[in-house]
This record gives C-alpha cells, sequence and structure tokens, in this order.
C-alpha cells in the first residue's frame, strides 16, 4: 500500500490545489490513424456518458475513429485493455495504482502493466447518496443498508476507505454490491438506506433520481477527510454545490482522479489524436458536456508513478509540456 501513496502523493497535491489552463499554440491531429474501442462505466455514470462525447470529437476531427462502449467501471476496463478486448479505457486513479503495483482486487493475479496514461481529465467525487435526511454523516450509515459498488471495484475500496476513517468496517452496515442505476433504483423503492457513487457530479443517476425525489449527500467533515488523505494521500478534498442535485446545502467529500489509459500496443498516432480531438476542442466538447470545462493541459499532464503512453509523450512534446515517459 506504502508503493501505491507513494505513485499518487504528488497528483493528490495537485488535484488539492485546483487546475488551470496552459496558453499555448494548437496542433493538428495525425493522419493514419485506425478504429479504437474505448471502454467507460455503466450507461448511467459520468464515464458512459461523457466518454461517448469525447469519442464522438475524436472520431469526427481526426483520422482515429472511437468507439465508446458501457463496461463495469475501472477494474474492467484494465482487465479488458490487459486481454486485448479494448484500446482505451477510464480508470480511478487509485485503481490503476492498484492495479500497476499489484495490489487490492489485483493482488492474486499480481501487478497488471500493459497500459499507460493517455491523461487524467477531471476528479470524481465519493457522492454518498441518500433519501434519509436523518443520515448527516457516515457514522449514522451503521446497521444500515447501503450499497458499496461491485466487489473489487473501485467505488467498493472507496467505500472501505470512506467508512474505515469513520471506524466502521463492511460488518457494521447491510452491504449490498450494485451499479450506480441499480443503487438509484433501489434507493427510489425503499430497498437500500443509501449508496455510495463514485463519478463526477452530477451524476446521471443520481440526476435522474433527484427529478422525482429529495436527494441529500451525506458530507465528511474536515477531521475525518484530514485522517483519510493522511492515510490514503490519493484522495483530495472536494465539495459538491447544492445546486447540483437541489440539495439544501452543499456536501463536502473527498475525491479521486479520472483518468484515460491506453493499451502499450495502441499505436502512437490513435493516442496523439485522442488527445488532439479533446485537448484541441475544448470549446466544442463544453457546448455538449458541462465536465469538459474541467479538463485543462495541466491537470492532464499531472499524473506521476506510472508513464505516459508514447503518443501522450508526442502529444505534450508539441505543447511545450514534459511528462514521465518509459
Amino acid at each position: 500500500m506504502k508503493k501505491i501513496l507513494a505513485i499518487l502523493l504528488t497528483l493528490a497535491m495537485i488535484c488539492a490545489l485546483g487546475v488551470t489552463a496552459f496558453a499555448d499554440d494548437a496542433v493538428a491531429p495525425k493522419d493514419g490513424g485506425s478504429k479504437v474501442t474505448f471502454t467507460t462505466g455503466g450507461e448511467a455514470g459520468t464515464y458512459y456518458g461523457f466518454g461517448s462525447v469525447l469519442a464522438q470529437k475524436v472520431s469526427d476531427v481526426t483520422s482515429t475513429n472511437v468507439t465508446a462502449i458501457t463496461s463495469g467501471g475501472s477494474a474492467a476496463n484494465i482487465d479488458a485493455i490487459d486481454i486485448g478486448d479494448a484500446q482505451l479505457g477510464f480508470s480511478q486513479s487509485d485503481v490503476l495504482a492498484y492495479a500497476y503495483a499489484g495490489e487490492r482486487t489485483f493482488e492474486e493475479i499480481g501487478a497488471v502493466t500493459n497500459f499507460s496514461i493517455v491523461a487524467p481529465l477531471y476528479m470524481e467525487q465519493v457522492q454518498i447518496v441518500t433519501l434519509n435526511p436523518d443520515i448527516k454523516t457516515v457514522a449514522d450509515l451503521k446497521g444500515k443498508a447501503v450499497s458499496i459498488g461491485a466487489a473489487g471495484s473501485g467505488v467498493y475500496f472507496n467505500a472501505i476507505d470512506v467508512l474505515g476513517a469513520y471506524g466502521l468496517t463492511e460488518d457494521d452496515i447491510k452491504p449490498t454490491y450494485q451499479s450506480f442505476a441499480d443503487s438509484a433504483e433501489a434507493l427510489q423503492d425503499g430497498q437500500i438506506d443509501a449508496a455510495f457513487v463514485v463519478a463526477g457530479a452530477p451524476t446521471t443517476a443520481i440526476t435522474s433520481l433527484a427529478a422525482s425525489k429529495s436527494v441529500y449527500l451525506v458530507s465528511l467533515d474536515d477531521e475525518h477527510i484530514d485522517a483519510l488523505i493522511e492515510a490514503s494521500p490519493f484522495y483530495a478534498k472536494a465539495v459538491i454545490p447544492a445546486d447540483t442535485y437541489g440539495m439544501p446545502e452543499d456536501a463536502t467529500t473527498v475525491a479521486v482522479s479520472a483518468v484515460v489509459i491506453a493499451s502499450n500496443d495502441v499505436a502512437d498516432v490513435d493516442v496523439y489524436n485522442f488527445l488532439c480531438g479533446v485537448y484541441e476542442n475544448l470549446d466544442d466538447l463544453a457546448k455538449v458536456h458541462d465536465k469538459a470545462n474541467e479538463l485543462s493541459l495541466e491537470f492532464a499532464s499531472s499524473f506521476v508513478g506510472v508513464p505516459y503512453h508514447p503518443g501522450a509523450v508526442q502529444y505534450f512534446a508539441d505543447k511545450g509540456i514534459e511528462v514521465p515517459a518509459e
């Protein structure tokens, strides 16, 4: 675990400080691109919604054709890339670090290193969703029915970390292991009391739930946030504004980063074109999806501990930025 913490310490510090865009000249996409599959997440999550927008833009403006598909999320995406079923994928920063180090969910199979970094895109918040206004703190989850994501998923480990910061374990709640959409439906039907959703806010599943119900997000207090970040530096403090889901007040929580990774076997031109299609068209993308407003070259070039793909190294070099290479 210490190896993972060291890998992501610098990234978390950058995240906590916020990001600003570089001022630089535009670059052009390259010819000779191919068809690539981009594995994202569930239909009700930000990975698929935003990933589909990015894939369409890259396909429209470069010679690389990107197809976004749904998936089981971070760990499943790493597995798909490792066995050659996908060429690009989303992963939480903590999960890809677990894979690279052979920790946690990857402990049995060992380190998975057949991938490299394309770019961290934005922060994704740990959202603890409930319809019960009496659940005000993480401690209030004790004895409650709580969805904590698929076993071994990024959401699962985020939930375990947050519960642990408050002295709780999986045994202290009545856990269910559901997707974002299934969690929202279970909340709607009164089958569970709360759900952990780790995704960029606003998240489709929660937005849909908030259309018919009063949604509350459980906040973390500064004392427990500080303890969590000290134990796991890949987290950063985050605030979700009240108007995100029509809540009575802002919610304070923690976040990890959403990172696009690529198989080491993907052609340099396709990774270059993915970055070019995204970062040379941020204004256009922001007209389609609000998450594009959170992207910047500074944040995209900030990852440490896992090498960037050679195509990404070339793109950032053309923008006058040096990133870690193999």
